[in-house]
């Protein structure tokens, strides 16, 4: 399956006259596959964990975000394959578009796949397909091993991980910061500035 078949449902639910988002068409890739964490002020207010697989990003909604304290239990809801474009999003969905609301990217970066602790896997796609991916993440903010397992769902049913935090040297307690309070990590503004700087210029048109 290519990539841009990959992304039928992701374009199935956007209309590319009316939203900013990217339409998926193929991105180059880095010599070692991205990871973006984005900040989505939506119907609720969650964070968008995605990592870069065969060519488009595999993306989960992590409603309270990923966390550096390995005692933090993270639910993962997995949602639609979107275009590696989409790591470069920041701006405000229009109301009435599926997902409207402000998008700020709060980290971003490298990852590499880790050894499966039950043996390594031919791939991290099968992996994912398995239910269970250790990774390392290089980001801004988000660093050291990370691990998403499925326990709930599968096989067409409605799917539920979790996104842990490895025992690593990079661990410790710190939790994720205040959403509506956080920077993203590419132009420094928060979710409100973002708002309000698009309404701005909307105003301004």
């Amino acid at each position: 399956m290519t990539s841009r078949d990959k992304l039928t449902t992701y374009r199935g639910k956007r209309h590319f006259g009316r939203t900013r988002e990217p339409e998926g068409r193929q991105a180059p890739s880095g010599d070692a596959p991205c990871f973006v964490v984005q900040i989505h002020d939506a119907s609720t207010l969650h964070f968008d964990f995605r990592l870069e697989v065969d060519g488009v990003l595999k993306s989960w909604s992590v409603p309270k975000g990923p966390s550096a304290d390995p005692q933090d239990k993270r639910l993962a809801v997995p949602t639609e394959d979107h275009p590696l474009e989409y790591r470069d999003f920041e701006g405000v969905i229009a109301a009435g578009e599926y997902g409207a609301g402000t998008v700020i990217v709060w980290d971003e970066g490298s990852y590499r796949p880790l050894p499966g602790k039950k043996g390594p896997s031919r791939t991290f796609s099968e992996a994912l397909e398995r239910g269970h991916a250790s990774f390392w993440l290089d980001g801004s903010k988000l660093h050291g091993g990370y691990a998403l397992t499925r326990f709930r769902g599968g096989s067409g049913e409605r799917e539920s991980w979790l996104l842990v935090k490895e025992g690593d040297e990079c661990a410790g307690r710190r939790g994720t910061p205040d959403a509506r309070r956080a920077r993203s990590v590419r132009s420094g503004r928060t979710l409100k500035r973002v708002s309000q700087e698009e309404a701005g210029e909307q105003g301004s048109g």
